[in-house]
């Protein structure tokens, strides 16, 4: 599977996609025009080792609704992004079996280094 979970609006997603330059292998995915369904989920879950790591908490509602003094379970942390996709870390990169959360430098960077690898 090889797809790039993102948010149309976000001009950070959109300067990470043009920066990745992928292929037409690539499903690229609106996350606010197609949300993630249960099975995706768990898919990259199994990926990323938990829910948590999926979680965004530098989302707006994550401190709307006082998340942020509550202790989250798993099972909630998937529920919650499964309910609003605010709630999921962005951009997210799946290759293969390789999954790379979020916008930092050290994780663009290392998916640079996997996608020229692959050449």
């Amino acid at each position: 599977m090889r797809k790039f979970y993102f948010l149309g609006t976000c001009s950070t997603c959109k300067r990470i996609l043009e920066d990745l330059n992928l292929g037409d292998d690539f499903e690229l995915r609106d996350i606010k025009k197609t949300p993630i369904n249960d099975h995706e989920i768990k898919h990259l879950r199994l990926l990323s080792g938990s829910y948590e790591a999926l979680f965004s908490k530098r989302a707006v509602l994550y401190k709307d609704l006082g998340l942020k003094e509550k202790k989250l379970s798993e099972e909630s942390f998937k529920n919650y992004i499964l309910e609003h996709y605010t709630f999921l870390k962005r951009p997210i990169l799946v290759l293969d079996e390789t999954i790379f959360i979020g916008n930092s430098a050290k994780v663009i960077q290392a998916a640079l280094t996997s996608l020229k690898n692959e050449k």
